[in-house]
């Protein structure tokens, strides 16, 4: 069977949509057609969707299910079904696209886990606990601070490169997406057969540690579908940036191609 040759990019939280660019642009030299949509209320640069914060009402009621459905209506409306590759939130909602058979193939980049596989590591509550906002209105958005940032997503790099992914691409959250997380609409059907899935982790990452996606991987029973998992060295949260994202790539590109 040909593979697809189009490749749909699910963004996770707090960063927008181009933290795919470089991605995008090595798939594409690589022959493949890519997609990289941003989620709804989020389709703007850093700086003008923080100008927003924290007042971005329509964002703020934005729930996890819309998220979802957004990169669902975006799969069916292309003419081939597409090779969907998601980080972190965008890696759950990848494993929930790829059991809705909406996938060709499914890579889930460092992906938070699915409902049932409980987070109990430490580093992925300090990394994300605040972004759920108890005690706080839901009516106003979530931005993570630079300290935050430092902890869940650039750990392990230097001040300057810190400081330049912050500036780049972080920008505000709906904590009603975040709070969705826990809820039925973060929910897999783990028996169910489904298209090859790649699950990848980095023993750098706070916020989502190396052996919560490796319990997530468990999870899938062997019934014949296809599931594997990597975990890379020295990667932190912000993977899909940080010095050696080509590394990822080409593993990524070499499993597309075998399977």
């Amino acid at each position: 069977m040909e593979t697809s040759k189009t490749i749909l990019f699910v963004t996770g939280a707090f960063v927008t949509h181009h933290c795919w660019d470089e991605w995008r642009t090595y798939f594409e030299s690589k022959g493949y057609k890519t997609l990289a949509p941003s989620w709804p209320f989020k389709d703007g640069d850093a700086p003008t969707l923080r100008n927003r914060q924290p007042n971005d009402t329509d964002l703020a009621a934005l729930t996890l299910s819309e998220v979802i459905d957004s990169y669902a209506n975006v799969a069916q409306s292309l003419p081939e079904k597409p090779i969907i590759i998601g980080h972190s939130l965008g890696g759950l909602m990848t494993q929930i696209l790829v059991n809705r058979g909406l996938a060709a193939l499914g890579v889930a980049i460092h992906p938070v886990p699915p409902l049932g596989v409980f987070p109990y590591e430490f580093s992925f509550l300090k990394g994300g606990w605040k972004s759920l906002g108890l005690f706080t209105s839901m009516k106003k958005t979530y931005l993570m601070s630079f300290k935050d940032w430092q902890y869940a997503f650039v750990n392990g790099q230097p001040l300057q490169e810190q400081k330049a992914a912050y500036e780049q691409f972080t920008i505000p959250e709906s904590k009603t997406v975040a709070r969705g997380g826990l809820s039925s609409a973060a929910k897999v059907d783990w028996d169910k057969p489904h298209v090859p899935l790649l699950i990848t982790s980095g023993s750098w990452d706070h916020i989502i540690p190396a052996h919560l996606n490796a319990r997530n991987f468990k999870r899938y029973p062997q019934n014949g579908s296809v599931v594997e998992y990597k975990e890379f060295p020295g990667r932190n949260h912000f993977v899909l940036g940080q010095p050696g994202w080509k590394g990822d790539a080409d593993y990524v590109l070499d499993w597309i191609q075998k399977h």
